[in-house]
């Protein structure tokens, strides 16, 4: 039962005192005490009722209701026979805890109210454990074809006032029932589920995040025919789906937490149907990819994407523009689980890259049905329409023969396409999480081609743009085509040692003088050539007098042996400062 009925029931003479916004509160029982410290016998979720005997001054109603607070009650009930006010300093200290606080009338005994919540509590606690039967044996025969996951979360909202939503590895919405889960809100509870799989631990895990408790139930079929478990978490934590509920599943019957349990069994069914469904989508992509790297003639990759232009965009009357995305995830070593040379790394990479490229502001487990992702050794490489507009104008009276024109639907709002930066930035924090210490997700794009022969440039380019963002430091990075044609190219070829070489010569001395005499000639040095060597701007730019700056560029020129007006060697310091 929760705190706003009791406050409903007239004869048991309560009047709310302060926190209102805390009425939804759920009452588990009921203690009546006037120790100073109470906490030994309390448990959690208690509505207490005290006749304030030991509160002896004002100070002593802080610690009381801190105690109280720290037990997480669910309430505080005074009684005003012995006072008859409350004192101000108890309401005081209630509102600071946001611990919702009542008065007894004198007429009201404790008893009264005793009776009344243990008669409620015993009564929805046999109700509810003979709904659990009920309600498993309902969801289970609401599986796909009775409506699938929608169906499920419908039943624990109406029938067990449980909100809850089906999420992706990045927290992307596939279902929910209600108002839909904020994107950012969805992202965090995404990565508190990665990170806590990471560490072993069995769900549901307990995440609580802008002040509300979130319970995250893995979703995976143990089933008959299910997937072999992995033998290795890390080669299914990026891909496995989660259950987010509103609610602290802490401190659950084992009956509701075996009904959640079952949701889950019921929804991963739903996944693996769906998951079926891609197979022709991944075969025609696999397809393409075997004939490109083949060097087959372009007219039998041409025949072969008029086959896939249909499957991924239902409708279409001519063969679209096509992009590739390569995608890797690479493991070091790891104390527990396979070596990570061992991982298959590639499925991994596959259905991450299928979950990154749909768009993350469309939910359902639908949207992803233009995306076909193939796996080769450890890389995923996905190939990617891109939707076209024809336009035929009218006939002309004039005789002018029709004429078909095809345009980019993206061309309008500039260039067309995927782009690096923007896939990554709504999942970025989650995926973090579940890379952890040891893993990293790199991942290129190319540009958009329009015909078969473009088709090995293109992957070729998608797998320099990854290899360029392997050179970057973070755990999730990408790299688009448009860096390929400049310096940044030549970057990840450069071997290891040559790079730390290069850069120990040009920067260290500078790093060496900035941690002795806090000079800040690094952040001078990028400010610098940054302006492109202009003096006035970089001084504005630094918040520096000129000849302040110039002092500064002439020990960086004194200690590195430089001249900063000659181009070579502004542009070794420019290379260092992006290889370190």
């Amino acid at each position: 039962m929760r705190l706003r009925a009791l406050l409903e029931t007239d004869a048991l003479g309560l009047r709310l005192l302060g926190g209102e916004d805390e009425l939804d509160r759920t009452v588990r029982g009921v203690m009546t005490t006037d120790l100073r410290d109470p906490s030994r016998y309390l448990s959690g979720g208690e509505l207490v009722l005290t006749g304030l005997a030991w509160r002896r001054d004002a100070a002593d109603s802080e610690p009381f209701v801190r105690i109280l607070a720290g037990a997480g009650v669910a309430g505080l009930a005074a009684g005003e026979a012995e006072l008859g006010d409350i004192p101000a300093d108890l309401v005081k200290a209630c509102l600071h805890h946001r611990l919702p606080l009542f008065a007894v009338h004198e007429t009201v005994a404790f008893a009264t109210i005793t009776e009344h919540v243990v008669r409620q509590v015993s009564g929805e606690r046999a109700g509810d454990l003979a709904a659990v039967v009920d309600r498993h044996r309902r969801l289970m025969t609401s599986g796909p074809a009775g409506g699938g996951p929608e169906v499920v979360l419908d039943l624990l909202t109406s029938d067990l006032d449980l909100r809850a939503w089906v999420l992706s590895p990045t927290g992307r919405q596939i279902a929910g029932a209600g108002a839909p889960l904020p994107g950012p809100l969805g992202a965090a509870l995404a990565g508190h589920h990665l990170a806590a799989t990471r560490t072993g631990r069995r769900g549901p895990y307990r995440a609580a995040v802008a002040g509300t408790t979130y319970s995250l139930f893995p979703i995976r079929n143990t089933g008959r025919g299910a997937v072999p478990a992995a033998r290795d978490v890390r080669e299914s934590v990026l891909s496995d789906w989660l259950l987010a509920v509103e609610a602290d599943a802490s401190d659950w019957p084992a009956a509701r937490l075996d009904l959640l349990q079952g949701v889950t069994q019921l929804i991963a069914v739903e996944r693996d149907r769906r998951d079926a469904a891609r197979t022709v989508r991944r075969r025609l992509a696999q397809e393409v990819l075997e004939l490109v790297q083949a060097g087959a003639a372009p007219a039998e990759i041409a025949a072969r994407l008029r086959v896939a232009a249909p499957v991924l965009l239902p409708g279409l009357g001519v063969a679209p523009q096509w992009q590739v995305v390569v995608a890797r995830v690479d493991w070091s070593a790891s104390g527990q689980g396979a070596a990570a040379g061992d991982i298959a790394s590639g499925p991994v990479a596959q259905a991450l890259l299928e979950e990154i490229l749909v768009d993350p502001a469309v939910s359902g487990p639908d949207s992803a049905d233009r995306i076909a992702v193939a796996h080769t050794g450890e890389e995923a490489i996905a190939l990617v329409p891109l939707p076209t507009v024809v336009t035929v104008p009218a006939e002309s009276g004039e005789g002018d023969a029709a004429r078909a024109a095809v345009e980019d639907a993206d061309a309008l709002a500039g260039e067309p396409g995927l782009h690096a930066d923007a896939l990554l930035a709504s999942v970025r924090e989650p995926l973090s999480a579940g890379l952890a210490d040891d893993g990293r997700l790199t991942l290129g794009v190319s540009a958009a081609v329009h015909s078969a022969e473009g088709l090995r440039g293109a992957l070729e380019e998608a797998r320099h743009a990854r290899r360029v963002a392997a050179a970057r430091p973070g755990r999730v990075c990408a790299a688009g085509h448009h860096e390929l044609a400049s310096h940044v190219l030549l970057l990840p070829f450069v071997p290891d040692d040559v790079r730390r070489a290069f850069t120990a010569r040009l920067l260290d001395p500078l790093r060496d003088y900035d941690r002795r005499h806090r000079a800040e000639l690094i952040e001078t040095l990028e400010a610098f050539l940054d302006c492109d060597g202009s003096w006035t701007r970089c001084a504005a730019r630094l918040h520096l007098h000129v000849n302040t700056l110039r002092y500064r560029v002439g020990r960086i020129e004194q200690l590195t042996g430089r001249d900063l007006s000659r181009l070579e060697d502004k542009l070794d310091f420019f290379l260092a400062l992006r290889m370190s």
